[in-house]
């Protein structure tokens, strides 16, 4: 009752000018996270029309579509680094600034080395969004409203991965799939300056409450702060979590899923992207609302492991084969992204395990699993397709390897999350050092 009362009375200190400002901080970086998804999930929509234009097999789909997660992967420290240190408004404009470069160069691209350099460019530069926007809600929101915004903010980027599914799909059908990245480039220089004009990296007095302290991450450089933050044991559950958990979904949905529904099942390719947009929208939804329940119920481990434990069990139904009865694959879908929502908490214990004048670089480091299993699977997963199928059409058969190996990492990812300490949706790190400092 006290947490939930200094948070009302820091609310009733602010003046209208702070609240406006904090909505408008929110949603620049939000929109910078939208692009993001969009970026993440596109090249399973227009997977066919991509193959066609630069003649190409599954394995080089697979390392396209997986050159934006590798460069995401290895920002991620980086991103956290200089988010801590320079700041996430200069971070998120340079990063919208080279996305847009990168976007543009993807769609004028006439061989496949130049698609790479494009889609790798959008990659390093949408790769500082999800730290830069988490940073500014930790130095914007309450502590125990830090995950409901982040819910807020992960549900608006969803909504961009939602954009590159089914609409996308249509969309191409009717003009080329180059002139929407083209378009995507403009809207990203565009946010780029918009960001750099209105953002601010934490609100000025006014009594406002933050978790940052900067006058403690003074005290160290910042490679020690990222050294006690990768020696923190309890930071690695999260990191295991994320790489089993988002990576296996990302990617099945930002690439393998569509294949997979009209190779082995006999959809179509519009069929296929409902069910995409389904596990999208389903984890839109609950990720929202995920991080809310959390901070009211005062726990993040227990949402953690049941929702890692059902998103496993979806993905053991995929293998068993029961998306062949009639409309068990769109309740497949729904059950995958209403379950995998709780892997989302593990940010918010990154933030509450570690200094949180690093939090930047916990949240970063946590983060990196996911987006390291996804480069890592979105190929593997193309050579075992290629592999098992030899010169053959691909049927259902030739996806089960790859299908196994999705299902594995799962596991891991409910591994992580039984090993997961309970933070109570505060900093412990706090409390543990206050007491041995007594």
């Amino acid at each position: 009752m006290r947490l939930a009362s200094d948070v009302g009375n820091a609310a009733g200190r602010e003046s209208l000018d702070v609240r406006r400002l904090r909505w408008a901080v929110f949603g620049l970086a939000s929109s910078a996270f939208w692009l993001s998804f969009f970026h993440r999930v596109s090249p399973a929509a227009i997977a066919g029309e991509l193959q066609a234009s630069f003649g190409i097999g599954a394995t080089m789909l697979g390392t396209l579509a997986a050159t934006y997660y590798l460069i995401y992967t290895f920002m991620q420290l980086p991103t956290g680094v200089l988010s801590d240190t320079l700041g996430p408004r200069r971070v998120l404009t340079a990063g919208c600034v080279v996305s847009g470069a990168g976007s543009l160069l993807f769609g004028a691209a006439d061989s496949i080395s130049i698609a790479l350099l494009g889609r790798t460019l959008v990659g390093l530069g949408v790769s500082v969004a999800f730290v830069s926007m988490l940073k500014l809600n930790a130095n914007w929101f309450h502590e125990r409203r830090f995950a409901t915004a982040t819910g807020l903010g992960g549900f608006i980027g969803l909504t961009g991965a939602l954009a590159a599914a089914t609409p996308l799909a249509w969309f191409v059908t009717h003009l080329p799939w180059r002139s929407v990245f083209t378009g995507l480039g403009c809207v990203s220089l565009a946010l780029a300056a918009a960001i750099w004009i209105v953002v601010r990296d934490e609100p000025s007095g006014n009594g406002v409450t933050v978790t940052q302290t900067p006058s403690e991450a003074s005290l160290e450089r910042w490679y020690h702060g990222l050294a006690r933050v990768a020696r923190n044991r309890a930071t690695w559950p999260g990191f295991w979590v994320c790489f089993g958990m988002s990576g296996s979904y990302m990617a099945f949905v930002g690439l393998w899923a569509v294949p997979y529904l009209t190779h082995a099942h006999g959809l179509s390719a519009v069929e296929a992207t409902q069910h995409t947009s389904l596990m999208v929208i389903s984890l839109a939804v609950t990720q929202a609302g995920v991080g809310a329940v959390s901070d009211r119920l005062g726990h993040r481990r227990p949402l953690m492991l049941g929702s890692g434990l059902l998103y496993f069990a979806s993905w053991v139904a995929w293998l068993a084969g029961a998306a062949a009865i009639p409309g068990a694959s769109y309740a497949i879908s729904i059950m995958m992204g209403v379950c995998l929502s709780g892997f989302t908490l593990a940010w918010a214990c990154a933030k509450e395990l570690n200094p949180p004048h690093y939090s930047g670089m916990a949240i970063s480091l946590v983060n990196t699993g996911g987006f390291l299993a996804v480069g890592l699977l979105q190929p593997a997963v193309g050579w075992l397709i290629d592999w098992s199928a030899g010169d053959a059409p691909l049927a259902a058969a030739h996806f089960v390897p790859g299908m196994a190996l999705l299902t594995g990492f799962a596991l891991i990812g409910l591994a992580g999350a039984w090993c997961m300490p309970e933070t109570h949706c505060r900093n412990i790190w706090i409390s543990d050092h206050s007491r041995e400092a007594a």
